[in-house]
């Protein structure tokens, strides 16, 4: 067992596929618990930031080693002293600035980009290994990275349905109405934790409020839209 954990600490094919399948692995289920509770960053931005920080890590180690062994003479002859992991922690910063500028805040009080953000690092960390000439690496890290954001959204989305928490926007023609929402909510058998209302006056909009709501029992979240939306006060309702 000891000996095997030595061989996969080493830098070869079988640790990267070890180290990467790990990173997603773990960073999906973290992500999973908080995309259950309905937070900004679910289950593919937890595993795309963690495949990007394990490819990074392991970018260092390939570099560390070329200089060590396959560069060493040329390193040694023009002098080459720099960390030269600092390289690509410069670029992964720099591309930061990027990310965020892809993340907004809608006005039903969504977070939207976080993933796009996720994956603009993560492609930058792929990048840097395709530069450095990690093929072996980098060619895994996009297999995963790849599955992340196209295959698994249909897997999240089906999981997502009958989590216990959910949050809905919903518009409505007066504040007179909160109460009867709320009092529709909480006939479906369920918990409100946390309302944010929206008078809608600066904007002109109708007044509206995002409800973060717990399921006592795990049900179909069109039942409980369904059951909202007959209200004659409520203009629009949307799980968010």
């Amino acid at each position: 067992m000891i000996h095997a954990l030595d061989y996969l600490r080493e830098l070869n094919t079988a640790s990267v596929l070890v180290r990467l399948v790990l990173a997603m692995l773990f960073g999906g289920l973290i992500g999973l618990e908080r995309g259950r509770k309905h937070r900004p960053a679910g289950l593919r931005t937890y595993m795309v930031v963690c495949l990007g920080a394990a490819l990074t890590v392991m970018l260092s180690l390939y570099e560390y080693h070329l200089l060590t062994h396959d560069w060493a003479a040329l390193a040694q002859e023009i002098g080459i002293r720099t960390d030269v992991s600092r390289f690509g922690a410069q670029v992964i910063n720099g591309i930061g600035f990027l990310g965020a500028g892809t993340i907004i805040v809608t006005g039903r009080q969504e977070v939207k980009g976080l993933t796009t953000a996720a994956g603009l690092w993560a492609s930058a960390c792929a990048g840097l290994a395709i530069g450095a000439g990690f093929y072996e690496c980098v060619l895994l890290a996009f297999v995963l990275i790849l599955l992340c954001v196209r295959i698994l959204p249909a897997v999240e989305r089906r999981m997502m349905e009958t989590a216990h928490n959910m949050n809905l926007y919903v518009e409505f023609d007066s504040l007179d109405a909160v109460g009867d929402i709320i009092g529709r909510i909480k006939a479906q058998d369920v918990q409100i934790y946390e309302v944010d209302i929206d008078r809608g006056r600066e904007s002109g909009r109708a007044p509206s409020a995002v409800f973060s709501i717990r399921l006592n029992h795990r049900v179909p979240h069109t039942q409980v839209v369904a059951a909202i939306s007959e209200l004659e006060s409520v203009y629009t309702i949307d799980e968010t």
